[in-house]
Formats: structure tokens, C-alpha cells, sequence
């Protein structure tokens, strides 16, 4: 080990140090005055000295050795023709000509620099030339891609970006996009790290434009379709044909996954109900029930569907695409003395002859005898379950559709219709029906439940009426115990009509196909409570990610329908249209009304109304980023 003395030269965590007193303890003083005690192990010699003071070395650094560049390399090629290694001292005197203080500090930054050398201060090894060449020119490089970055950087402050400054925006999409929580580049320019900021620059910069929909991602929805994984082995449990029953399917227009359908017949002076629904749980693999528990629920987006279930369940399985369809029926026999309430249950895999019919179809066939039934049967529920404590909440709807390819959105109101009110009432039913059959059985299933919520004393009429319950709803709950569901008016309720698109319902149906397959021939195959538990939380937290992403996208939408309709109507000099809206809270210096049209909730300031007000609103402004449309009161 070199003799430490006062005055020496050494190096401490890469700085130079001044080597003060010696001893068991050395006092160092280094650069900016700071005097501490080190041990011998701390701190390595480069120079015995003697050295006065640290400003004896001037300033130093790489930008200092690089005026002696030629002799450095001169040096190196000497050094690694010669294939030896070499010390500080000599490094010094090869390079700098001498062996003092000063030198041996500038020879350590070359050393440390490891461009050209490596190993220890007591033994410098000259890199190959290889290694030379390519740690110049990746340093060359990182020199070109910084100077790069500052001339981005000074374009956007200057607002003159070029096309190929999209590279350098990478980091502010992943933030936009919800794939990080930092963006270096909104920082430098002294922007917050916000997504909602992120995309607000990038449109701002022409790098993206109002087409792109950022909130899937931002809530981890995968935007590809479940690839084909084929079904598991052939159904174990017979069909019972009821193609001669007549069934109808009825949704909404621009339905493309039908998965049930409704009959109704009378037999001993008994209704019977039967709702039949998909049953793509008679061949589901391990796979393809694995995939469909990681979605949670089909994401229906105003721009297209991302299917729970891969395309071949849909054709196979969807009620009224083909001749017949396979499907599970829930047959509710319903008491003569009251005719909603549920007597009896059965549930069976069957074949159904299915007719699909839209709302509007349906409503215009109410002459139909079956139809006019059964909306006397969804009528007659309906007030079974307002009688029992149901809440009944109608808040507008509307239907999205942002067609890319041609820039174009369109909204349309959903308008109520009698057929939806009996297709939910017959749904609502097959739940309570299918929940109390497996409660009967003690059988591990999904039900759902809801906490009775704060009602007010007396609710306000129509829409604000809506607004207000709305609010004191408590949120639904899904698990392996069975109780009453407050917001329904039902003891008991699952959800079991839409195995196409909700995961929870495809393993209610799994569970009930598993009983049956027991009751048949003595097999268990049903999930045990805590594998069902873990099965639910895993598919219901992914659903509710779901709801989240579609209702952002369906605001986002929302913002560049009226954004376009904003700059459309300015540019053609033309009047804004006038929306109608209804004030449904009163606050201290503003109101919040619901405009129907476009299922809109917004805040008004200024405003002097009472809820349940109809006010008629401008479009004042939109912020796409943040979803936001600010009207003002004509």
C-alpha cells in the first residue's frame, strides 16, 4: 500500500482528496472546503504530493484530457500493441508528460472515463479496439440523440414541431395511454404528468387527433379478440327439443350476440314461463373459460366489440342465428293466485327454434297472442317487485356509434319500449327462479345481492326523481351467499341470461350444468365456495374494469361529437343548437342538469333553477381530454 502523508493526493467516491492528517483516522479535505475522517480502506492514492490545495488541479474533467486527445490515443495504441498492462504513474507520463498531482488527477479521469482502459489503478489494461470503436460511436450516438432531444425540445417551446418529432413523444403516449406515470418529456417542457395533460399536448402537437381512444388502455382492456380455442368434449346431458315452442329473441337493433330468447304456454290452468338462454358452458374449454374469466364481460365500445368469448361461441351458440339453436332453459311455472310469483323451477339443456325480433318489431306486434301474454306477465312483475320494495330508476340512454374509418359519430336516443320493459322483467325472473334453485340445492353459486340504500322521504318526480335515487343506491355484490337484493325487490337473484357476455353468469351456468350432471348420474363436479369465490373476484374485478373503460369511452365520444359540432357550426357562421336539459340537483353557485338527448350530466354555474327545471343550454365548449362539455343557460 503507498505511505499515506499530509499532502497527498486521493480519490474518495471518484472526487479528489486532499490528504489533511494521517494516522489510524486520515482527515481529507474535499472539493467545496468539506474536512472529513476516513479509514486507509476508504480512499486510494494517486499522488504522494506534495499538494497544497485541490485548486491546484484546475478544473479538470473529461473536456480537459480531450485537448490532449492525440497524445491519449497514441498512448493506448501503444499500450495494446505492447499487450501488457501499465500504471497511473506511467499513464501519466505517457500522456501528460510528467508525473505530478495535477497529471495524476487527469489520468484517473481518463481512467475512469473507460473509453480506453480498464482493470485497477495499480494495473491499467488497455481495451481492444473493438470495444474502442464501439463505445464511440454509442457515445456518439447518445451525443447525436441529445442534441436531437434540445432542438425537439425548442421546437415545441417555439410551437413548430416537424413529423419526425413523433419518436421523441413515445414516453408522453405510454402516460396518455395509462402505460406509466411519467413522462420526461412533459417534464422538461414543465408540464404536469397527467394523462389527461399528455393527450391534451398530444393533439396539440398533430401526433395524434381526436380519433384515437385512449381509455382502454388506460384501464387494461386488451383491444384484441380471444383468439379460437375450440370447445372442451361432447355434452354429457340429453337435449330436450322444444323447437316447436315458439321463442323470440328481442333486443336492440344493432344486437349482434342474441343469447336469449322467451316462450310462453299455459298447461292445467298453469303460465309457464321459459326463457331460454346460450349455453356455451356444454363445451367451453379450460382455456377458452380461463380467457373469458380474464375479461370479465364482452367491452362494448362506441368503435366496435371485444368479445368475452372467441367468435365460434358466438356463431355456435347465439339464440336465432341458425334453424335451432342449443340452449340452457329455465322453465318457471308460475302460481295461478299470483301470477309473477314463481312456484316451481326447471332447469334443462334444450333445442330451440328462436325468432329475433328488435324492440321496436316486437311493440308493433303486441297483437300477437304470446306477446300481448307476456307483457301482461312483465307488467304484473314489475309491480310484484315496486309492491316489495323495488326502486325504480329510469335515467336516458343513448347509443354511440364512432364509425373511424369515416369520421363520423352519431348518437341516438334509446327511447323505452314496452318489449325491453318484459324482456328485463323475464330476465329478472329467470334470475330469482335460478337462484332459488340452487339455494334449494345448497349447491356454491354466484348470487347477487344489494344493501338497502338511504331513501329520502319523499323522492322528487321524473328525471331529478331518477338522479336522486340514483344516488342513494348502494353498490351490487356478488358472492356464494344468497340474500335479498334491495334495489330488485327480490329475496333471491342471480344473473344467468347472458353467458355470451358476462363471465359470472357463464359460471352460474357452469355450476348449474355441474349440478345436473350430478343429479343425473351421481358425478361432483362442482366448484368448491372458495374456488368459486376466487373465480368471481377474479372475473368481477375485470368486469368492473370494463364498465369503467366503456363509460369513459362513451364520454370521450360524447366530447368530439360535440367538438366537431362545435367547429363545424362556427365555421359555417351557423347558430349552435339548443339543448334541452333538466336540473337535477341545486348546489350553492351552480346546478346539475341532465341533458336526455345526449345522456349527459353537466354543471352550470350561475344558474337560478330548481330540480325538476327544464333549461335550455348552448354548447359554450368541449374539452376532449378530459371528456368535459361546458354549456351555458340561454
Amino acid at each position: 500500500m503507498t505511505e499515506i502523508s499530509g499532502g497527498s493526493l486521493a480519490v474518495y467516491k471518484n472526487r479528489p482528496a486532499l490528504v489533511t492528517e494521517s494516522g489510524e483516522k486520515i482527515m481529507i479535505s474535499l472539493p467545496g472546503g468539506e474536512s472529513i475522517k476516513v479509514r486507509p480502506k476508504d480512499i486510494e492514492i494517486l499522488h504522494a504530493g506534495p499538494l497544497k490545495s485541490l485548486a491546484e488541479l484546475g478544473a479538470g474533467g473529461t473536456e480537459e484530457t480531450a485537448r490532449d486527445a492525440d497524445n491519449v490515443r497514441g498512448a493506448w495504441e501503444l499500450l495494446a500493441s505492447s499487450g501488457g498492462t501499465t500504471t497511473l504513474a506511467e499513464l501519466a507520463e505517457l500522456v501528460f508528460g510528467g508525473f505530478t498531482p495535477q497529471n495524476a488527477w487527469k489520468a484517473f479521469l481518463l481512467f475512469a472515463d473507460g473509453l480506453y482502459f480498464t482493470g485497477t489503478l495499480s494495473a491499467l489494461t488497455p481495451r481492444g479496439a473493438e470495444e474502442v470503436a464501439a463505445e464511440t460511436a454509442k457515445r456518439q450516438g447518445k451525443k447525436d440523440e441529445a442534441q436531437a432531444r434540445e432542438a425537439f425540445l425548442r421546437r415545441l417551446k417555439a410551437g413548430t414541431p416537424q413529423n419526425g418529432d413523433s419518436r421523441f413523444m413515445q414516453d408522453v403516449e405510454a402516460l396518455a395511454y395509462g402505460k406509466s406515470e411519467k413522462s420526461r418529456t412533459l417534464r422538461d417542457l414543465g408540464k404536469s404528468e397527467t394523462p389527461e395533460e399528455a393527450h391534451r399536448f398530444l393533439l396539440g402537437c398533430g401526433v395524434w387527433d381526436c380519433w384515437i381512444n385512449p381509455h382502454p388502455p388506460r384501464w387494461g382492456i386488451t383491444m384484441t379478440q380471444p383468439a379460437p380455442m375450440g370447445g372442451s368434449a361432447g355434452d354429457r346431458l340429453p337435449r330436450r327439443d322444444l323447437s316447436s315452442l315458439e321463442a323470440y329473441a328481442i333486443d336492440s337493433p344493432w344486437s349482434t350476440d342474441p343469447d336469449d330468447a322467451v316462450s310462453l304456454e299455459t298447461e292445467g290452468g298453469k303460465t309457464l314461463l321459459y326463457v331460454h338462454v346460450a349455453d356455451p358452458a356444454s363445451a367451453i374449454s379450460d382455456e377458452a373459460d380461463a380467457e373469458g374469466r380474464a375479461r370479465g364481460a364482452t367491452f362494448y365500445l362506441p368503435e366496435g366489440v371485444v368479445r368475452m368469448l372467441p367468435e365460434e361461441f358466438l356463431s355456435r351458440f347465439s339464440l336465432g342465428l341458425a334453424e335451432t339453436s342449443p340452449a340452457l332453459t329455465f322453465k318457471l311455472t308460475l302460481d295461478p293466485a299470483h301470477p309473477a310469483f314463481i312456484e316451481a323451477t326447471e332447469i334443462f339443456p334444450s333445442t330451440v327454434k328462436v325468432k329475433r325480433l328488435s324492440y321496436e318489431e316486437a311493440d308493433a306486434k303486441s297483437g300477437d297472442p304470446m306477446l300481448a301474454a307476456l307483457f301482461a306477465l312483465g307488467k304484473k312483475n314489475f309491480e310484484r317487485r315496486l309492491a316489495a320494495g323495488a326502486v325504480h330508476i329510469e335515467m336516458p340512454e343513448t347509443h354511440i356509434t364512432a364509425d373511424l374509418d369515416r369520421h363520423t359519430i352519431s348518437i341516438e336516443p334509446i327511447h323505452c319500449q314496452q318489449s325491453a320493459d318484459m324482456v328485463r322483467e323475464c330476465m329478472l325472473l329467470a334470475g330469482e327462479g335460478a337462484a332459488k334453485w340452487a339455494g334449494k340445492r345448497q349447491i356454491p353459486f354466484p348470487y347477487v345481492t344489494q344493501e338497502a340504500g338511504d331513501l329520502p322521504a319523499r323522492p322528487l318526480e321524473g328525471l331529478a326523481g331518477s338522479y336522486q335515487l340514483r344516488r342513494c343506491m348502494r353498490p351490487r355484490r356478488v358472492s356464494a351467499k344468497s340474500g335479498y337484493h334491495w334495489g330488485l325487490g327480490l329475496d333471491a337473484y342471480t344473473q344467468v341470461t347472458s353467458p355470451l357476455r358476462r363471465y359470472t353468469d357463464l359460471l352460474a351456468h357452469l355450476q348449474l350444468r355441474a349440478c345436473l350432471d350430478a343429479e343425473r348420474d351421481g358425478a361432483p363436479k362442482l366448484l368448491d365456495e372458495d374456488e368459486l369465490l376466487l373465480r368471481l373476484a377474479a372475473a368481477d374485478a375485470a368486469a368492473q374494469r370494463v364498465v369503467g373503460a366503456e363509460r369513459a369511452s362513451k364520454a370521450h365520444w360524447t366530447a368530439v361529437y360535440l367538438d366537431q359540432m362545435l367547429h363545424t357550426k362556427e365555421k359555417e357562421r351557423l347558430n349552435q343548437p339548443v339543448w334541452e336539459a333538466v336540473v337535477c340537483e341545486k348546489g350553492k353557485n351552480s346546478v346539475t342538469a341532465i341533458i336526455p338527448d345526449l345522456a349527459l350530466e353537466t354543471k352550470i354555474g350561475g344558474v337560478n333553477a330548481e330540480p325538476g327545471d327544464t333549461i335550455k343550454l348552448r354548447l359554450a365548449s368541449v374539452k376532449i381530454p378530459e371528456a368535459e362539455a361546458v354549456f351555458s343557460r340561454l
